[in-house]
């Protein structure tokens, strides 16, 4: 029987409030600090730097682990993780829920396929380009894991979740330090959207396509907040509270089928735990259907669903995956690495910037600026980040590039899948795993250029 004094009681407790506090005194920061006001690095991000700071000085004054002390339940660094793991799922399961409102037809379903297309491109390239500096490492560094690189990707195009993902399937197969490795590619993806972010946002304010004025975000409307056939606000039972129950709901079904295909192939069984993102997306999908279905039966009257409570949430726990999975980083664990690591930062900024610029002004001229801040935001940091650059030129949302970057999901989740499957055989076939890679993006390059390469071959005829 646990006592109620006990740290294990308090442990879990303990390392959630340091993460929320951690969030407020990085806001506070961020609004007193003119140079943070302005670098538009992510609050989430700021706060786990603070927390990375806290956790330097406590070891180097003691010489322990901070949130491996027993206030934390003697496992806090373990836990930072497992947090990551599970917020980045249930932030992607409380996005799914939400409703896809309008009809997208003729150029404009061109354009989200062109989106999704351009994700999956960059993903590639920035694996390809990572993988090279990790197999060229291999030669330099004793004892270096060649497809270290391939977490390039996950870290700067994919975010935290999925960068701790690879990087503890990438230690189950030999690379000590993996996850740490892939936290901090991620967290340098964050400082890459910011500092490429910001050095285009000031060229643009140079040539007088903006003004200096900063956008100030409206007040939300009732009509956003609740439309007419949904379950009131407060009834025997909170909205919000419903909201959860439904995430959890998909949450439990995702881990029933993450069970089932682990028991039908042991063999890929890490592989499919990591993926408990995209099979949550897959139960979030089914309880929407099963939902619509109850609803036309005319078994369910209301609308369960609220669009405003569901943003909240997934934002929440994006906020809480960020700041945990910095701050579940061990620098002890990279000593060796840091070279690479940082050739690999600057690698991933360069490309990252660079193919999109040249992407958005090839096939998306008519709001070419408005398309590279959003897609290079998302491909170094989070969908958030692209949202935060978009805003500085875009404040009211006038051109179609926020409308890509929530639309997009499908095509690059579908071209996007056979590189996850690639990452967990680059391990064991590195040199013929980065082959393939390069065979993919000329051929995703050959389909996101298809009009202009074959309208020009048409031409010559």
């Amino acid at each position: 029987m646990e006592n109620f004094w006990d740290f294990k009681v308090w442990g879990f407790f303990c390392v959630i409030a340091v993460l929320l506090i951690s969030l407020l005194v990085a806001n506070v920061l961020k609004k007193s600090i003119k140079f943070l006001r302005v670098s538009l690095i992510p609050t989430s991000v700021l706060g786990g730097a603070v927390l990375i700071i806290v956790a330097g000085i406590y070891k180097w004054i003691t010489g322990d682990i901070m949130f491996d002390t027993a206030i934390f339940g003697g496992n806090g660094t373990a836990m930072l993780e497992l947090i990551t793991y599970h917020t980045l799922a249930l932030g992607f399961i409380a996005s799914a829920f939400k409703s896809s409102k309008g009809k997208l037809n003729g150029k404009r379903a061109v354009e989200i396929f062109n989106t999704g297309v351009n994700t999956v491109s960059t993903y590639l390239l920035q694996a390809v380009c990572g993988f090279a500096i990790s197999l060229v490492a291999v030669y330099f560094v004793k004892d270096f894991f060649p497809a270290a690189g391939v977490l390039l990707p996950f870290g700067y195009g994919q975010g935290t979740g999925q960068a701790l993902n690879y990087g503890t399937i990438y230690e189950g197969m030999g690379f000590t330090g993996g996850k740490s490795f892939g936290l901090t590619i991620a967290a340098l993806g964050f400082i890459s959207a910011s500092i490429g972010g910001v050095i285009h946002l000031n060229v643009l304010r140079k040539k007088g396509k903006i003004g200096n004025s900063k956008y100030e975000e409206g007040k939300i409307s009732s009509e956003q907040i609740q439309s007419e056939n949904e379950i009131p606000m407060q009834e025997s039972i909170d909205k919000l509270t419903v909201q959860m129950a439904l995430i959890c709901l998909a949450y439990l079904l995702a881990f029933a089928l993450m069970f089932l295909l682990g028991k039908l192939l042991p063999g890929m069984k890490a592989v499919i735990y990591g993926f408990n993102f995209l099979l949550g997306v897959i139960s979030a999908t089914l309880v929407k259907v099963a939902i619509n279905l109850l609803k036309k039966k005319k078994a369910i009257k209301k609308d369960y669903v609220n669009d405003f409570l569901m943003t909240r949430v997934s934002n929440f726990f994006f906020d809480i995956m960020v700041v945990a999975g910095i701050a579940a980083i061990r620098l002890g664990a990279l000593k060796d690495y840091w070279g690479i690591i940082l050739i690999m930062g600057f690698v991933g900024l360069a490309i990252t910037y660079l193919y999109n610029l040249l992407t958005a002004r090839t096939l998306f001229k008519d709001y070419s600026e408005e398309q590279f801040l959003t897609m290079y935001g998302m491909l170094t940091g989070t969908a958030s980040t692209g949202i935060i650059l978009l805003r500085e030129l875009d404040g009211d949302f006038k051109t179609p590039a926020a409308d890509n970057l929530v639309y997009q999901n499908f095509p690059a989740i579908v071209f996007g899948f056979p590189l996850m499957l690639l990452a967990t055989l680059a391990p064991q076939r590195p040199y013929l795993t980065f082959i393939i890679l390069i065979a993919f993006f000329l051929l995703m390059n050959v389909i996101l250029f298809r009009s202009f390469i074959f309208r020009k071959k048409n031409k010559k005829k």
